[in-house]
């Protein structure tokens, strides 16, 4: 058994979405796992609990309420449309915002836990010495809290690897458009080509049991170096 070329296209965009959605996840849930670890404001709890909604939402609900809100009669939609973009949903970039907000907790919350076990002496010990706001994020923050942002993007790549449920409401099965692994396999049980369900998804167990080994190395790492100081 050998992967077609359909098979090497869908995994390719898997990758690609992956990686889009890891970067730019990085970019923007940095400000919001700052805001949650730092804030005392009672909207913190709110939200909280609504960046950790797709923890324990259906994806399918989720792709549902975004269907309809990216859709041709939602508010997005017709901004998007009177932009001149188009409708998002059933294209890449419909795809990427959805795997983005579904994969946003597995990203905010280890950056978050990351910044809070720095704690403010660190920070106050560099604004004496005269570093601003950036230059105390790139050369404290950054460095003590590295294992939580290398976790966040570990974490933000394999769980949009596996999606399933929201990428089948947002993205359908459309050929190096938003097919990706997961719905490739979905496919090749529904035309009964179990060979070829099988070898993908002996790939995708293979990839989740590294992405395992990988965190619970950086965990066995970030315990130890605690243990030494």
């Amino acid at each position: 058994m050998s992967l077609s070329q359909d098979d090497l296209d869908t995994i390719w965009l898997t990758l690609r979405l992956a990686s889009t959605v890891t970067v730019l996840l990085l970019i923007f849930a940095t400000p919001i796992a700052w805001w949650l670890a730092k804030t005392s404001s009672w909207l913190k709890v709110p939200v909280g609990a609504l960046v950790a909604l797709p923890l324990i939402l259906p994806p399918t609900v989720l792709g549902f309420y975004l269907l309809i809100l990216m859709g041709p009669n939602g508010p997005v939609g017709k901004v998007t449309q009177s932009l001149g973009i188009g409708l998002l949903p059933f294209t890449f970039p419909g795809l990427v915002i959805a795997s983005m907000i579904y994969s946003l907790p597995f990203v905010v919350q280890p950056i978050q836990n990351a910044i809070q076990s720095i704690g403010e002496r660190p920070l106050e010990v560099a604004a004496t010495l005269g570093a601003g706001p950036v230059d105390r994020f790139f050369t404290v923050v950054l460095p003590l809290a590295k294992s939580g942002f290398i976790t966040a993007a570990v974490l933000g790549f394999a769980h949009t690897i596996g999606e399933f449920g929201i990428v089948l409401m947002m993205g359908g099965s459309i050929p190096n458009e938003t097919r990706v692994v997961s719905i490739q396999i979905y496919d090749h049980v529904e035309a009964l080509q179990y060979g070829n369900a099988h070898f993908l998804a002996a790939i995708m167990l293979g990839f989740s049991f590294l992405v395992l080994l990988l965190l619970f190395g950086l965990q066995r790492k970030r315990i130890g170096g605690n243990n030494g100081k």
